[in-house]
């Protein structure tokens, strides 16, 4: 028996270096990264900046216990409060952990008020982790399997649905958590009109707004953060993944009045905020400024997604591309495993979101050079695919639907 469990269906590489956009395997071998540790790997892979703070840090100290004040804790919490517009933070390692901890603090907030709110609405196909809870508030039955007894108090409604979430909220909401765009579960982006109709319901209703920026946050989507774009802010936002540009760290952020409900014993976490996380925090928050990142996932995001659009044109099967900023989604007619392998053999590492979705997860300091790159391979994988033949009609129709969904994407409607 191998001494690793076997939770991971891994690709049949053994990677040992990067650098930028580019990893190299033990056998010497190169390949584009456009996935990023999933979104993980804000800058790269070996940015010198990121190197150079880290050897620092790792030289002066590592860690120690929040039972101290921890001063790049309270630099990038100033930060992320700043940039936000909430106004605490809370800091641990994972994404799964700052959803926990949202969780925690919603019902937390309505038992220091003596009502009931112990349901949180989440949507079908949301992905908020692998904690007990989180696979409860997850609409994804699969991730479920062989977990019983979960815990109670969420409920699943269809996103972009007003009238079914409406129809869901009871005496007994406490919360809706969304994710602005749902990353694993096929990227399926959350309306302008949709969100900010479920910010009204929250103010309405008196409940709590979380957004799960997992995922999208720290400029994925072209913004510091997606719900810039609907122009909406939350009562609690969550964050990690490429907060910390490949080092672990989740923070979970809350305006003034919920905060409140935490104190000294009621929420923690040994390694969260340690010197050394921080510290890949703010070094990923410096570069993005400093570097002008967000203009760059605007238009490279601009490039990769007119690459495929044109691509879908040629190979109807593909049957929509949307995303935002450099968190992309091809939907096919067909598996889209085989071409992930073919794409890999050629040197281009993507991965799925879903069957039938390959997801395009660059860094955020991509070239225009490397997208032209990136996707000459997967024209080159379409163009071999044996498969390509099978679904022409059916991708005709899904390219009419994929045009649909690119002009809601753009002017925030609904058709």
């Amino acid at each position: 028996m191998q001494a690793i469990m076997n939770t991971y269906a891994r690709f049949p590489l053994s990677l040992v270096r990067g650098e930028g956009a580019r990893v190299w395997d033990d056998q010497g071998r190169s390949y584009l990264d456009f996935i990023s540790g999933i979104a993980v790997n804000t800058l790269g892979h070996a940015h010198p900046k990121m190197t150079a703070a880290l050897a620092d840090q790792a030289a002066t100290m590592l860690h120690c216990s929040n039972l101290f004040h921890i001063p790049q804790q309270q630099q990038l919490a100033e930060r992320l409060t700043r940039l936000s517009g909430l106004d605490a933070a809370f800091f641990c390692n994972s994404g799964a952990e700052a959803n926990e901890g949202a969780i925690k603090l919603a019902r937390k907030y309505f038992h220091d008020r003596n009502l009931p709110g112990r349901t949180i609405i989440t949507a079908t196909q949301s992905f908020h982790g692998r904690l007990l809870a989180t696979l409860s508030a997850t609409g994804q039955a699969k991730v479920k399997t062989g977990f019983d007894p979960l815990p109670a108090g969420f409920t699943h409604v269809p996103l972009n649905d007003m009238e079914a979430l409406k129809l869901a909220v009871n005496d007994d909401t406490a919360a809706i958590l969304l994710e602005p765009l749902q990353g694993e579960g096929g990227v399926n982006i959350a309306h302008v009109d949709y969100l900010q109709a479920v910010r009204q319901c929250c103010d309405e209703r008196g409940l709590l707004l979380i957004l799960d920026e997992v995922q999208t946050g720290i400029g994925r989507c072209g913004s510091m953060f997606a719900f810039e774009q609907a122009g909406i802010v939350p009562d609690i936002l969550t964050l990690a993944k490429g907060l910390g540009g490949g080092v672990a760290i989740g923070a979970m952020l809350a305006v003034e009045q919920v905060a409140a409900s935490f104190g000294p014993g009621t929420h923690g976490s040994t390694f969260g905020g340690n010197p050394l996380a921080c510290t890949a925090a703010l070094t990923v928050l410096d570069v993005i400024e400093s570097e002008q990142l967000l203009a760059n996932v605007q238009q490279r995001g601009e490039q990769l997604r007119c690459g495929l659009q044109a691509m879908a044109r040629r190979h109807p099967v593909i049957c929509d591309v949307r995303g935002q900023g450099l968190l992309i989604g091809a939907e096919l007619s067909i598996e889209a495993a085989p071409l992930i392998a073919a794409a890999r053999a050629e040197g281009l590492l993507i991965l799925m979101a879903g069957p039938h979705v390959l997801r395009f997860l660059p860094p955020l300091n991509i070239t225009a050079d490397e997208v032209d790159a990136a996707l000459a391979i997967v024209e080159a994988v379409f163009e071999n695919s044996p498969l390509e033949t099978r679904t022409s009609e059916t991708g005709a129709a899904g390219n009419r639907i994929s045009e649909e969904r690119i002009l809601e994407e753009r002017t925030g409607e609904r058709k």
